[in-house]
């Protein structure tokens, strides 16, 4: 917990569809507008898609903060800001999309909801989560796993993941 009731929050921002980096800066903004102050975001990974191969290709990052936001009014933000860069909710499951903003994990809180997982239930499974995430999360130790990203990293396989913009590409940060 930091100052004034705001918690430690990781998120992940990715996208495959139109101007992959205009689409994270959009988002990234968004969150500070809606109350998320950003500590740190990770180098962009140009990642491969999943599950259909013939996708484009997405830009993966994640971003590590602190709100005093509930776990519910995040997602809200998150949904709203997806749908602000012209996301269909509509769409199939796992369908391109110019971003999606996932919840990883939120310090000291767990919950296991229909459509409110935190920790991210899948998030150990996946190098474009693990990659920008173990670049962040310091600090992070996953709650039911007791590993670190890195550690989970370790894990995992990484082929096709690249970096297409290092650390430092956002520069909306304030200080």
């Amino acid at each position: 917990m930091t100052a004034g009731g705001a918690r430690r929050i990781w998120l992940t921002l990715g996208g495959n569809l139109g101007d992959r980096l205009a689409n994270l800066r959009f988002g990234l903004d968004e969150l500070v507008s809606g109350g998320v102050a950003i500590d740190a975001v990770s180098s962009v990974y140009d990642t491969p898609p999943w599950p259909n191969a013939s996708d484009p290709r997405f830009a993966n990052i994640a971003v590590s903060g602190h709100c005093a936001l509930s776990a519910r009014e995040l997602l809200r933000l998150c949904k709203r800001i997806e749908a602000a860069a012209g996301r269909d909710f509509d769409a199939p499951r796992n369908s391109p999309r110019p971003l999606d903003i996932d919840i990883v994990a939120i310090d000291g809180e767990q919950l296991d909801e229909p459509d409110l997982k935190v920790p991210h239930a899948l998030m150990q499974d996946r190098a474009f989560v693990l990659m920008p995430l173990a670049e962040v999360a310091e600090g992070f130790v996953h709650p039911g796993l007791g590993q670190t990203a890195a550690e989970l990293l370790d894990a995992v396989e990484t082929d096709g993941v690249t970096v297409f913009e290092a650390r430092g590409w956002w520069q909306g940060m304030a200080g």
